[in-house]
């Protein structure tokens, strides 16, 4: 192999080992490897400190009795086998699957149809952009009380507007029915960040796609379909992924701050119940080893996502 071939014959740039074989000296840029490493290691610091370490801690606790003001003592597995037998622990993963199963979608669908309906420049697009935005950088808490007032059964907007149109003005947060769906409706308004993923993916797809499908006919929903639905694909997965992840341990602020877990445990999500074990029972070993399990679970719902999904979009087929 010669140096003409290394470069014509190739599809892909070559590998190092491609240009020693071929003759090429390999000088790798040392300072640049050095000056990559050193911005790395402000990442890798604080991703050991805050990431790696508590998880390792996280781990060990759990398999100890532990109060935070004496000795923890060694239990091996008798945290998991006592959160088995804990109604209290099979209530809040329903509650958490349900509003995973109900919110992650519902997030999807908005930040979709938004992102859809958004992302042609026009006039005066920019200010309706950043309202769909804007609650994303609402402080959580802030975010809860607002919604706190939003949901008053007396003096609050929602149903006011509710008894204005003829319909029933259910008081929110204190009906065990309407508890859980009101966490789940201040939700849906928070999709910001999917919303700027997915307009930049809009924006990636060729408009001569679009051209070309029109002139062979092609409607609205069958470009869609067949066009902007498979190019978005990654993005969606991506996204459903992340939301499945966070929106899970985002429950923590409004059920803690708006209801404390009531009515009657319809709020009582798993972070809430990890926090309570752990920072108001003082059984942090107890909190770890939900910990555990908590993300366990995700992990295994985000694994049953991905290949339902089939790696959906990931495989270069385009």
């Amino acid at each position: 192999m010669d140096h003409e071939s290394v470069t014509t014959s190739a599809a892909s740039p070559p590998t190092a080992t491609a240009l020693r074989r071929a003759g090429f000296p390999h000088r790798p840029n040392r300072g640049y490897q050095r000056a990559l490493r050193t911005l790395l290691l402000p990442y890798l610091v604080g991703a050991t400190l805050l990431i790696a370490v508590p998880a390792l801690l996280t781990f060990v606790l759990a398999l100890t009795e532990y109060d935070a003001l004496s000795p923890p003592i060694w239990v091996g597995l008798q945290n998991f086998s006592e959160i088995l037998t804990n109604p209290l622990f099979w209530i809040a993963v329903r509650n958490s699957l349900y509003f995973i199963v109900l919110a992650v979608p519902l997030r999807m669908l908005g930040a979709l149809l938004l992102a859809l309906l958004l992302h042609q420049s026009r006039r005066g697009v920019g200010i309706y952009r950043a309202a769909v935005y804007l609650p994303t950088i609402i402080p959580d808490v802030a975010y809860a009380l607002i919604w706190l007032w939003i949901f008053n059964p007396i003096y609050g907007p929602l149903n006011l507007l509710l008894g204005t149109l003829g319909l029933p003005t259910p008081a929110w947060l204190v009906q065990p029915g309407t508890a859980k769906l009101a966490i789940v409706l201040m939700s849906l308004f928070q999709i910001g960040e999917g919303f700027v993923v997915l307009l930049a993916g809009l924006h990636d797809i060729p408009e001569d796609y679009y051209a070309s499908a029109a002139i062979d006919g092609g409607s609205r929903w069958q470009m869609f379909r067949l066009i902007t639905l498979p190019l978005l694909a990654p993005w969606l997965l991506l996204l459903t992924i992340r939301d499945i992840t966070l929106s899970a341990q985002s429950t923590f602020t409004p059920a803690y701050l708006m209801t404390d877990g009531g009515p009657y445990f319809s709020t009582l999500f798993m972070p809430l119940l990890i926090f309570d074990e752990a920072f108001e029972r003082f059984r942090v070993g107890m909190g770890s080893a939900m910990m555990l399990l908590f993300f366990l679970g995700l992990a295994l719902l985000v694994l049953l996502v991905y290949f339902v999904a089939g790696g959906w979009g990931y495989a270069d087929d385009y």
